[in-house]
């Protein structure tokens, strides 16, 4: 009996975990909300969060389709945020398996 790499071809969906960190004018233009209702829409699990620096921060995790929509998403963000910059880096998946706001850093 042989056993197939888990992937697309078995069946079973690819998890990608990213961390993700948004430049511009990001805060106080309800980022942080926005991001909450948009990853939890997409069913992604995570957390989101301002920096001191003036950035967001966000871990998104979840099927790969998703979480490629999310990204997406960050570069535009809600309609009174002006994004310049996204980067991006995997990660490992997060403990929660919700969506939630964390503390500023």
């Amino acid at each position: 009996m042989t056993s197939e790499p888990a992937g697309p071809a078995t069946g079973e969906e690819v998890i990608r975990s990213v961390l993700v960190r948004i430049e511009g004018r990001v805060q106080g233009v309800w980022f942080r909300g926005w991001t909450v209702q948009q990853a939890m829409r997409r069913g992604l699990a995570g957390w989101v969060r301002n920096r001191s620096d003036g950035s967001v921060e966000a871990l998104f995790s979840g099927p790969e389709p998703p979480v490629d929509a999310m990204l997406a998403a960050c570069h535009e963000g809600p309609p009174s945020a002006r994004v310049v910059k996204v980067t991006l880096r995997p990660a490992d998946p997060p403990e929660r398996p919700s969506f939630h706001p964390l503390a500023t850093l």
